[in-house]
């Protein structure tokens, strides 16, 4: 039986991948990194700093260092997120929606827990939400489940009576791990990779969202 819902927060709920996006590339002409469009779509989903390790294992830099480089891509993101970012389609109605169905709600993002306060006020959510949890507080953060397992505790649910809702495949091999019922939303460029096919559900927005068909064991996706 399903008794909570687990969203991620970036791309997801609000519209900010292309936010954190400029952000890098902003910072990462200080060392004269070209973030490229493919290096973009393979790190999504990630963390700042997982980000910058993978780049770096591209082409390495000598300074700054990784921890300057995140801080300036952390502070120019939040700020641009907080004034600027909208909410994602159909993400207000679909979080007030489970809300009156009697979910548990909660957000497991790899962004940092003022952030996801931050944008949770600014969409005007924030009583409809159980709790939150940040990837920045655990050991290991996305792909790695220990988000998703953590944000469960916290609602003193079973991983497995979750909906974990994700936009990337990091965040959805995260949910997959934890054993929870995952529900993908691609991006439009992305949605017919294969690698999506490990969700239980895929949709293209969630305004498609239907909580009835849950119950199906897996639902290869709904039509674009």
């Amino acid at each position: 039986m399903i008794k909570a819902a687990i969203f991620d927060m970036d791309g997801l709920l609000i519209d900010s991948e292309a936010i954190w996006t400029d952000a890098a590339r902003e910072v990462m002409q200080k060392i004269h990194f070209d973030l490229t469009h493919a290096l973009r779509l393979q790190t999504t989903g990630l963390s700042t700093k997982l980000f910058l390790e993978f780049c770096y294992q591209v082409q390495p830099w000598n300074t700054p260092s990784l921890e300057e480089l995140e801080a300036d891509i952390t502070k120019l993101a939040h700020k641009r997120i907080l004034s600027e970012a909208l909410p994602m389609p159909g993400a207000i109605h679909l979080v007030k929606t489970l809300h009156s169905q009697g979910l548990k709600l909660a957000v497991a993002s790899a962004s940092h827990m003022y952030l996801i306060e931050g944008v949770l006020k600014k969409m005007e959510l924030l009583a409809y939400f159980d709790t939150w949890h940040s990837g920045q507080l655990e050991e290991f953060t996305k792909p790695h489940p220990a988000v998703y397992l953590a944000t469960a505790k916290k609602l003193n649910v079973l991983p497995q009576e979750c909906l974990a809702f994700e936009d990337s495949f990091a965040g959805l091999r995260s949910a997959h791990a934890a054993g929870m019922v995952t529900i993908s939303v691609p991006s439009v460029e992305t949605f017919d990779h294969p690698q999506f096919d490990l969700a239980d559900f895929k949709i293209n927005s969630l305004e498609q969202f239907d909580l009835a068909r849950m119950t199906q064991p897996k639902l290869v996706s709904v039509d674009k």
